[in-house]
């Protein structure tokens, strides 16, 4: 697929779908299907227009990237969204960036899709042009609740993460530099890779997850503080790698969260910790494999 920056882009007729894709789940795959070009924005446009509105983030821009790649998508046009494209009006957007920049015949966004300067762009407005055909897609509803970006944030942050897998269409992914492994951690007969948190992104609540690695390997992670040792480096993703012997000091590491297996807990003794770090082994195997 190819990714091009809006000042970069080649005339040619599109089909389009706008909008933020923040998890490009299944509700917006709905609104994607039919196009050849996806359009959206980086950074969020809340985090330009209203900072302290902006939500966390699911997933990065590479992320997204790929996701669409693997629905079928041939372009992603990014718009780098800063103060000056906030201040543009709908009738511009629509002009300047749907007709003029990228030669839309067919522009689709979801049923609450807002553009232009204070959001007075809406899907009427679109249908009103002439110009393209606007397909504007329902809302997607799945067990009577609506699939949005902010209903998988609260489950991914309140640990449910195997629903929110369900609605994203793909597991829930954290990626990031490998900042330290831990000796303790392979002492105890699991080698272990911490990753940081990364800022502006949502992270699963505390506990121990079942996971899988970019390369396929099945991870008993911890996300919290460690209650049984304390590292002073604050809140850590802590991968327990399962069958790995080497050294990933300094790689990216993927993490895809399958399933919460308990919540983030103090043990009395290391023996303790142990003979719960093998149940979550164990559980963390049988998830991976169903």
């Amino acid at each position: 697929m190819k990714i091009t920056w809006l000042p970069d882009v080649q005339p040619r007729a599109r089909r389009v779908a706008v909008g933020t894709f923040d998890g490009v789940h299944l509700g917006h795959r709905e609104v994607i299907g039919g196009a050849d070009t996806v359009l959206t924005f980086d950074p969020h446009p809340l985090a330009v227009v209203a900072p302290d509105a902006a939500p966390p983030l699911l997933m990065t821009l590479d992320r997204k990237a790929e996701l669409l790649e693997g629905i079928g998508v041939q372009e992603l046009v990014v718009i780098p969204f800063d103060k000056g494209f906030a201040t543009r009006t709908a009738q511009e957007f629509i002009d300047d960036v749907l007709v003029g920049k990228l030669g839309a015949t067919y522009v689709s966004v979801g049923e609450n899709f807002r553009f232009g300067h204070k959001a007075q762009g809406d899907t009427a407005m679109l249908a009103a042009d002439e110009r393209f055909e606007t397909r504007v897609s329902p809302l997607l509803e799945i067990d009577g609740e609506v699939v949005s970006s902010s209903h998988i944030r609260g489950l991914v942050l309140g640990g449910a993460v195997m629903y929110a897998d369900r609605l994203l269409g793909a597991p829930f992914m954290v990626q990031g530099e490998v900042v330290h492994g831990d000796k303790r951690g392979r002492e105890l007969g699991f080698p272990t890779a911490n990753l940081v948190p990364q800022a502006g992104y949502v992270t699963p609540g505390h506990g121990v997850y079942a996971c899988r690695t970019g390369d396929g390997q099945v991870a008993a992670v911890n996300v919290g503080v460690r209650p049984m040792f304390t590292t002073g480096r604050g809140e850590l993703i802590e991968a327990h790698l399962l069958d790995f012997d080497g050294d990933l000091y300094g790689s990216e590491l993927r993490l895809e969260f399958l399933k919460r297996l308990r919540g983030e807990k103090r043990f009395v003794t290391v023996d303790a910790l142990i003979e719960q770090m093998h149940l979550d082994v164990k559980q963390a195997r049988e998830a991976a494999a169903n």
